[in-house]
């Protein structure tokens, strides 16, 4: 029996059409994948040169469904052949963010990388989001781990 893989309508909206008929829409590489690849609808190449950020657009924006965000994501290839990665991985776009999605870049690589349009320069995950509802008691429940923290269990 084939598992199936639930489908979320996002309605897609480019924000000049005439302009970015040439990029794609996101799209998944492979039918399992769970992150859709995006394109940078810049205008000329953008060089980033180490250490530097850059905020590139993609020529569209989205309306996500109540109850999903949409994380941006590096990618994988991106960030371990070049050192460029989501700056502030994973980025979340709420879903009443009607603005144009745009990806913060950073290049943490030691030679600078060129950005073409077309290129794809990040990935996109849909994902259910449960609020937290917090509820303030006197003292909590304890653990075997406590209050260890960053390193707390060694190498």
């Amino acid at each position: 029996m084939r598992e199936e893989i639930t489908e979320i309508t996002v309605r897609f909206c480019w924000i000049d059409s005439e302009k970015n008929h040439d990029l794609g829409l996101p799209c998944y590489h492979s039918e399992q994948a769970s992150g859709l690849d995006v394109a940078a609808a810049v205008d000329k190449a953008l060089i980033l040169s180490p250490g530097q950020i850059g905020i590139l657009p993609t020529g569209f924006s989205v309306a996500i469904p109540i109850g999903y965000e949409l994380q941006v994501r590096p990618r994988s290839g991106l960030a371990i052949r070049n050192g460029v990665t989501v700056v502030n991985s994973p980025g979340t776009i709420d879903a009443d963010y009607r603005g144009e999605v745009r990806v913060g870049l950073i290049n943490l690589g030691k030679e600078d990388f060129i950005i073409h349009r077309g290129d794809r320069i990040a990935q996109l995950v849909l994902a259910p989001v449960v609020r937290a509802v917090f509820k303030v008691v006197s003292h909590l429940d304890t653990t075997c781990r406590g209050d260890g923290g960053f390193g707390h269990t060694g190498k």
